[in-house]
């Protein structure tokens, strides 16, 4: 079973910077199409950045491109998410998930393991 903990949320101010990092045990995170959501009380989740363990290819909405940037760090078995240029629109609950790395994609559906969670939260 693959376990997933994220951590490195907190609260910052509009502008500031964060990187959230999610620890993969009991599998090697090459194996999988790994993603970070989000969400916001009362709101869906959504999708934030993904990336294929195995390629390296990485996927953003085009509103986050710039700011956001996803990376693994295969010795440490890590996922990362850089986050810069911080809005008070990217305050929410942002979560690690795991997937397959076949046809890696940003679907909610396509993640079957997820982590805990990691509050981020940025204030004006």
């Amino acid at each position: 079973q693959v376990k997933l903990v994220e951590s490195g949320g907190g609260s910052v101010q509009a502008g500031g910077s964060l990187t959230l990092s999610c620890k993969v045990s009991g599998d090697t995170i090459r194996r999988y199409c790994m993603a970070w959501f989000r969400q916001a009380p009362g709101k869906e989740r959504e999708g934030v950045a993904r990336i294929d363990g195995s390629t390296f290819a990485t996927y953003m909405p085009g509103s986050l491109e710039g700011r956001f940037t996803i990376s693994v760090d295969n010795a440490k078995d890590t996922l990362n998410l850089q986050m810069s240029s911080l809005k008070p629109g990217d305050t929410a609950m942002y979560y690690c998930a795991a997937g397959s790395n076949e046809f890696c994609n940003l679907s909610l559906q396509h993640f079957r393991n997820w982590g805990q969670g990691t509050q981020v939260t940025v204030s004006s």
